[in-house]
Formats: C-alpha cells, structure tokens, sequence
C-alpha cells in the first residue's frame, strides 16, 4: 500500500506539463493550475487495489486461522473467504472511496495554499510551478522535491524550512535542526549559517527543502499504509466472523468482542481505556471515551474521526460461546 501511494504521486509528477501550469498561474487561474496538476482519483486507482488486497488477504488468513465452528446440530462447518459478498463489497468499496476522496482532496488543498501563499510573497509562476511539482534530477531523471502528495501541514512545515533557511531566520533554521525527517547531509550547511548569521544560498535551501519534502512525501506513505492496512485487516476480521456464524447458523449475539490496545507507550490515552473493554454481539460498538464509537479498530463507519483512526494498531478479540449455544439447544 505504501508502494501503491508513491507510484501514484511519481506518476503525477512524471505526467505534468509546466507550461500549462505556468501560463495558468499568469493568468492567477489557481483552479485552472490545479486542474493542469491532473490530480484526479484516477491517479490513486493503485492506491484502492492495494486496500482491496490487503482487505482479502486479511479475511483470508482470518478464516486460516479461525477456531473450527460446528453448526447447532455438532457438524463440522467448512469455512471459506468470500471477498465478494455483498457485505463484503460495500465494506472495500465504501473504504477505498473514503480513502481515495480523502487522498486527493488533501493534495489538492496542499497545492491551492502553496500557491496562494507563493502570490502573497510576490513569487513568480515558474517558481511557484517548480515549488509544487519539484525539479528534475540530473541523475535520475525524475523530479524530486515539490509538495505534491503531501498534506496541508506537512506542505506548511516544507514552506516554514524554506523561508526560515532563506531569510536566515535563527530561530526557524533551529527548529528546521529539530525536524526528525531532514537530510542531515545538510546539517553542516545550516549551523556554518547560524554561526556566521547568513542565509543559505537559493539553490543550496532547493535542495535542503527538496529532500525534506521527498521524505515527508514517503512518511505519508507509511502512515497511509500503516492506518489503512489496519483498518482494512480488522474490518476483513469482523466479515469473516460474519461469514462463519451464518454459514454455522450460529447467534450472533453470543459472540463477545474485547479491545486489546497494543499496550506500549505509543498508544494513544483513548484506546488505553479501551484496552480489554468487551461487548457483545457482532454489531454492538465500543465507546471511546471521546465519545467515538467503533465496531472494531480503525472502524469510522459511525462517525470516529481521525483522531481515533490514525496509526491505530489495536486489535479486536473475538469468542464465541459454545457453551451457552449447547445448553440453549438443550433447553429447547
């Protein structure tokens, strides 16, 4: 998936005419700019087939991996994934649609703000254009750097670097030193420039800026691929369950569901409470103490938002009681 993310950001880029962007941006036709930017969810179409993957795959070793489930009469239930129930293809769908919405709008607000921004500091086209899409490499012939495929804030700490190392701004130039994904081949540079108390040459901050937003462009990457592929898993985990009692003929409301957080100092303090939190039943939700509700991690199909979402690496536990489902049959 996170492959899938990049390969779509270089393809955009490979497939950009700056002339087009250029003579738009003349004419202050920011949309006519973005629109030249060809930004479309076409581009993201990977991006959708690698949540799909991971969503069978995870049903797949779900159902591999799943305790052998008997029908009410004792008999053996053999238990296959299907990735194409109805179910099952709304929960992909409305994932991949939610994800690629989201993907290109998010990019296409970084490139409106950047360019709005360029127009307040009076820049011209053609660096506004090179500033959004980045430069060609002598050595690889692909561009590098430029803001394309990165979100609103992460595109603002790219453009803060950038006027910061140009202007010489101190306190700017040290807090770009404090910046975890910069190229630190470029730290001698930056402090020779707070030492002398000089701003650092035009082409030198390209290049310092251009790295750091290539990384950044590979650390939404990641986070993309960690939070979706999370999210596709345990949604993959809850239809599989699904897909097992109805062919088992089972309750569903003998199914209880326990959150287990990954318990280290990076889980967030919500899903800390939530830890060993258990409901029962396959569609009772469990309640965040923000008030979010989830049938399982990663879930925002009620409403969770992305403070709840991201990154989430918990887990959901599901046990069926068999016990109960003999001694009710017993009983009838």
């Amino acid at each position: 998936m996170e492959r899938a993310f990049l390969e779509a950001v270089e393809d955009i880029k490979s497939e950009i005419v700056l002339r087009e962007i250029v003579e738009r941006l003349e004419r202050r036709d920011i949309e006519g700019a973005i629109e030249a930017l060809h930004i479309d969810e076409a581009a993201f179409r990977p991006l959708a087939e690698a949540l799909r993957q991971a969503f069978n795959q995870g049903g797949a070793l779900v159902i591999q991996n799943m305790p052998m489930l008997r029908d009410p009469l004792g008999g053996r239930v053999v238990l296959r994934w299907s990735g194409d129930t109805q179910r099952a293809e709304a929960i992909i769908r409305e994932q991949s649609s939610a994800l690629i919405s989201g993907v290109t709008e998010s990019v296409k607000d970084a490139a409106r703000e950047k360019i709005a921004d360029g127009f307040a500091k009076g820049q011209g086209s053609q660096h506004i254009t090179l500033e959004l899409v980045g430069r060609v490499s002598r050595v690889t012939g692909l561009r590098t750097g430029g803001i394309l495929g990165l979100t609103p804030a992460l595109a603002r700490t790219v453009e803060n670097a950038r006027t910061a190392l140009l202007g010489g701004d101190i306190d700017g130039m040290r807090h770009y030193l404090t910046l975890t994904r910069r190229d630190k081949r470029f730290d001698r540079t930056v402090r020779k420039a707070l030492r002398d108390g000089t701003p650092i040459t035009p082409d030198m901050v390209s290049k310092i800026t251009g790295r750091l937003a290539d990384s950044y462009v590979k650390l939404r990457g990641l986070h993309i691929s960690k939070t979706e592929t999370g999210r596709s898993v345990n949604s993959a985990q809850h239809e599989a369950y699904w897909q097992g009692l109805e062919k088992a003929n089972r309750d569903p409301g003998l199914v209880t569901r326990k959150w287990r957080s990954a318990s280290d100092r990076r889980v967030r303090h919500t899903h800390m409470v939530l830890n060993a939190q258990e409901v029962t039943g396959m569609d009772m939700p469990f309640q965040s103490p923000s008030g979010a509700l989830m049938r399982y991690p990663g879930d925002d199909s009620l409403g969770a938002g992305a403070n709840e979402l991201i990154g989430c690496r918990c887990i959901c536990q599901y046990d069926f009681d068999f016990a109960e489902a003999f001694a009710r049959s017993r009983g009838r």
